[in-house]
């Protein structure tokens, strides 16, 4: 019999606010006889709740204590309550994430998701969601896609082949970067649109200014796709998360989720939704990225929240060892060296972090005693006085951590976790053992000024 875990994911976005509840069925697909592989088997929704536009304070404020309500309701919506939840992810998407009160945000929604909750924001990520929640990596099997998520704000990329994830980006494209009310005023114009468009607050457009306006956002795609020779619109439009413009060999399969999506297969009215959605939808339609093959996600407008309650856990590997440390933890800090065999690099690399961290290290194949041991005896002296966080790609956790316990005071706290792959910047919610294993889920915590 298989554990099943409760999980929630929201997704605050530019526009929408959406939340899903999933069940993960995490069972052992190792024989009896081999060391336990324990794996998330089965992922079911049984919850979609209804798409909200993301409650404002005024034009770029995210109402936090509004927000925490509408969540409320659709937690009594579902019949669950916090103490149910046993992980998930809080996603803060687009524009909404470089909002003056982006960390207000995550702390009215910090405790939704019961002891084990992820509230995190960057592209990398979202990205990375998107394309699972859209069924995106399912289809680059033999195949290249390029998935673009285009929302309210920004539009996530992530280039995947062979179901695996090779590149991410973000790009300043979305429906809401222009808002007009119902008489067809401009009411709002984003910062990233200045030196591109002239239509500024107080307009009123016609349907050739904002196709106009739709045609060279949609023109900075087909560049970051390779479909277009770039040109300082790419650059312009280019998030400063993603850092220099983003663009790829054009041998792409082009996919789409993200409110936008929803515009580029069927047609609405240029002011159905007081933005440009509509008009962005047709000009991707017409382009060079719809000119041949391409995809609407399985999801489109849920991607981001579906890919956030049913993919963003994992599980560590089986061989894990854990003393007098409390789970879950959150928010914990990476640190990565590729030299644990030097005492100065493990120095160099923890010298990063403010406080407790995980050290990431790749770790040795079939280690010998003599290897384990010395690395314990270098781990333990460049820990210092922090509690030991170990996390190894290599299977040995369990071998590394009772050197280590030798090495250490017995109320030492002391952690160490395998079959993980981390990056340098990156944060860890790391949960109650399941089994085995540790839940973990991987995330980024990337909650800048206005850009």
């Amino acid at each position: 019999m298989g554990k099943k875990l409760l999980s929630v994911g929201l997704d605050v976005g530019t526009t929408s606010t959406q939340m899903i509840l999933s069940e993960l069925k995490v069972e052992n697909r190792a024989s009896g006889f081999a060391v336990p592989k324990m794996e998330i088997t089965h992922r079911k929704i049984l919850y979609k709740g209804p798409v909200h536009f993301t409650p404002l304070a005024g034009l770029d404020l995210v109402d936090g204590k509004a927000l925490r309500a509408l969540i409320e309701q659709e937690y009594a919506a579902a019949g669950i309550t916090r103490d149910s939840v046993d992980t998930g992810a809080v996603i803060i998407t687009g524009e909404t994430s470089r909002k003056e009160n982006a960390q207000t945000v995550l702390t009215e929604l910090s405790d939704f998701a019961g002891d084990f909750v992820v509230a995190t924001a960057g592209p990398d990520l979202e990205s990375i969601l998107a394309a699972r929640g859209a069924g995106a990596f399912g289809r680059s099997e033999g195949k290249r896609v390029l998935h673009m998520d285009i929302g309210g704000g920004t539009s996530n990329l992530c280039l995947l082949e062979d179901g695996k994830s090779l590149a991410t980006g973000c790009l300043n494209v979305g429906g809401r970067l222009l808002k007009r009310d119902e008489q067809g005023k401009i009411t709002y114009r984003s910062p990233v649109l200045a030196g591109i468009t002239d239509l500024k607050k107080g307009d009123f457009p016609s349907s050739s200014q904002l196709e106009e306006l739709a045609d060279v956002l949609t023109s900075a795609l087909e560049m970051a796709a390779g479909l277009r020779e770039p040109t300082d619109i790419l650059c312009k439009l280019t998030t400063k998360e993603t850092g220099k413009p983003w663009q790829i060999p054009h041998d792409v399969i082009p996919s789409f989720s993200g409110g936008v999506a929803d515009c580029i297969g069927r047609d609405y009215p240029d002011n159905a939704f007081g933005d440009i959605g509509p008009a962005l939808g047709r000009a991707i339609r017409k382009s060079r990225l719809c000119a041949g093959e391409y995809f609407l996600g399985t999801e489109t407008i849920r991607a981001t929240v579906i890919g956030a309650g049913c993919h963003s856990t994992r599980l560590s590997g089986s061989t894990i060892f854990h003393q007098n440390v409390h789970l879950p933890m959150k928010n914990v800090a990476v640190a990565v060296t590729e030299n644990p065999s030097s005492w100065s690099d493990v120095r160099s690399a923890l010298a990063a972090l403010d406080g407790d961290g995980v050290l990431a290290i790749p770790g040795y194949i079939s280690p010998c005693y003599g290897q384990v041991k010395a690395l314990a005896e270098i781990l333990a002296e460049g820990f210092g006085e922090r509690q030991v966080l170990v996390c190894l790609e290599a299977d040995m956790a369990k071998a590394l951590g009772h050197c280590l316990r030798l090495q250490l005071p017995h109320d030492k706290p002391c952690l160490c976790m395998d079959g993980l792959s981390l990056n340098e910047g990156s944060f860890l919610d790391i949960g109650k053992p399941v089994g085995p294993a540790l839940p973990v889920v991987i995330k980024t915590l990337v909650l800048g000024g206005s850009s």
